[in-house]
């Protein structure tokens, strides 16, 4: 188990928070930019950072520990491999250290390195130096040599974000399947909501360097207990009113046209934009002063400037 106690991610902040992150389990901490998502994976992996707290290990203090002998492996945004080495030394780099320590013989780095390589795709790779890669086999590398260290926590620092989106899609789900296999406490940071659906067992929502809410990803969703909180489980961001003086809000993909059934309540839109990717339709406007976007399956024939008549389910709404 690892513990967070005291946790204080940012100087502008006086919030401190504390959380548990369990062995075997995918924790998305999500949150926007500046929300202390790196700083949180600073402090766990002991690197200089503004944030402070302590970080407890099966109970043991990792201040005690230098920070390049924590048991912790972190893989950035960034493709970070060594340059001069091979695709092949790059993957064994930290298995060669624990070899050095007599915890490891030839044949049996040998061995953790094609494993990882054929787990990873990239075992053709092999012989290859970094600058020979696309950023997709480069980031492949970088987490097949986090895993190489077999360290008990496992730091992803936003570690797809630079891909573009059906790479990130398959990766994700590589990804996935792969880590499940372990007992290894992984921290997954994030941006966008759909990762901790589609990676998380857990979210832990940031804001300002302040924890929202945790928990499972749907009830989370379904839960949410700030408007803040709801935010950033939404995408595209949530479309907020105002009923008898309480803050409401419906996400985007709870608002459909007044034809289909089951709506209670209704609301004029004037439409901005529309946008679609063939499998869903965005349809962008003011309702009630405010700007909204409603999310569809499927295409409509719908155009700037037109008057529309949308609607939602009672049960959709959340009031704050």
């Amino acid at each position: 188990m690892l513990e967070l106690v005291g946790a204080h991610l940012q100087t502008e902040s006086q919030a401190e928070f504390d959380h548990q992150f369990a062995p075997g389990q995918i924790t998305v901490v999500l949150g926007a930019n500046q929300s202390g998502k790196t700083n949180l994976c600073r402090l766990v992996a002991g690197q200089n950072s503004r944030a402070r707290g302590q970080v407890l290990l099966d109970g043991i203090d990792l201040k005690t520990v230098d920070p390049r002998k924590r048991p912790v492996s972190m893989v950035y945004q960034a493709f970070v491999n060594y340059p001069n080495l091979t695709v092949a030394q790059n993957i064994a780099s930290p298995l060669l250290a624990r070899r050095g320590q007599g915890m490891m013989d030839k044949k049996t780095v040998a061995a953790r390195v094609d494993e990882l390589a054929h787990k990873l795709q990239i075992h053709s790779l092999l012989s290859r130096l970094p600058h020979e890669l696309s950023g997709g086999q480069q980031q492949r590398l970088a987490i097949a040599r986090a895993l190489a260290k077999q360290a008990p926590v496992l730091l992803l620092d936003e570690p797809l974000v630079n891909l573009d989106f059906k790479l990130r899609e398959a990766l994700e789900i590589e990804l996935r399947e792969l880590l499940r296999e372990t007992n290894t406490i992984v921290i997954y940071t994030s941006s966008d909501p759909r990762d901790a659906f589609t990676l998380g067992d857990e979210v832990l929502l940031l804001a300002a360097g302040e924890k929202l809410q945790a928990g499972a990803p749907l009830d989370v969703y379904l839960r949410p207990q700030s408007l803040a909180a709801m935010q950033l489980m939404a995408d595209p961001g949530v479309n907020k009113f105002e009923r008898d003086s309480r803050i409401c809000a419906l996400r985007p993909e709870h608002l459909r046209t007044v034809t289909d059934t089951g709506i209670d309540m209704t609301f004029d839109m004037q439409v901005s934009a529309f946008e679609t990717n063939g499998s869903e339709s965005f349809v962008h406007g003011e309702v009630e002063g405010a700007q909204w976007v409603m999310r569809c399956d499927g295409m409509l024939r719908i155009s700037p400037g037109q008057h529309l008549k949308i609607g939602a389910s009672a049960s959709d709404v959340v009031q704050f």
